[in-house]
């Protein structure tokens, strides 16, 4: 039994590692910006009114976690928006780099005082994230953010390895949620989660850093 702490839990992806998380045994905090009657019903310790783009709320549930010694560190909340080459909208690709990447980042080194060694981080990004893998161009504020975050969970592998911290960078696979418009050509919440925590659950020190596929493949850069 561990002690995990889950972003953006409220709907998708995030509902569903609370779920699965609860429903092995394991205590989860699980923070949103605001529940739902299914987090509220799962009968985990559900932190509402976080933002992961505002420093002020981050710093907030740090000075009231101050305490609580965290064994995974799970940053599932993020946004997309779609921006084409006709359509830059900077706005929005602001907004993404500050949800997805900034954001993110900022939570995890808020954070490092409640983790110890053998502690995880699992990054939830994309391989829309992936330059070698972008065949079909577009998405220019989604693919940058998740790109950036990429990069930081590099980073954070090496910086952290000294601290006997290990970091996932993970893609869920194509999901049918909210975000995607439940696409009939996604999989369930329930199997990609499925998979994310076998990667999660096998990370160690040694594969750190590594960019992977929830169902175990190792995704290009």
């Amino acid at each position: 039994m561990g002690t995990y702490l889950v972003t953006g839990s409220n709907r998708g992806i995030g509902l569903e590692y609370c779920r699965q998380l609860k429903k092995r045994g394991d205590y989860v905090i699980a923070t949103c910006r605001s529940s739902c009657s299914e987090l509220d019903d799962l009968g985990v310790k559900v932190e509402s009114g976080v933002d992961i783009s505002s420093i002020k709320s981050i710093q907030k549930l740090s000075n009231k976690l101050k305490e609580t010694e965290i064994n995974v560190l799970i940053q599932n909340a993020g946004i997309a928006e779609f921006n084409s080459l006709s359509n830059l909208d900077l706005d929005s690709i602001i907004r993404q780099f500050e949800v997805n990447a900034l954001g993110p980042l900022s939570f995890v080194n808020t954070f490092l005082g409640n983790l110890v060694k053998n502690s995880k981080i699992a990054l939830m990004t994309s391989r829309m994230g992936s330059i070698d893998d972008n065949t079909s161009g577009s998405s220019y504020g989604y693919r940058m953010s998740k790109a950036a975050l990429c990069m930081a969970g590099k980073s954070l592998s090496i910086d952290l390895n000294s601290k006997g911290i290990a970091v996932a960078i993970l893609h869920p696979g194509l999901v049918s949620t909210r975000m995607t418009g439940y696409t009939s050509l996604g999989i369930t919440p329930e199997e990609s989660v499925k998979g994310l925590l076998e990667r999660i659950d096998s990370l160690t020190l040694e594969n750190s850093g590594t960019f992977w596929h929830s169902n175990g493949d190792v995704l290009p850069w």
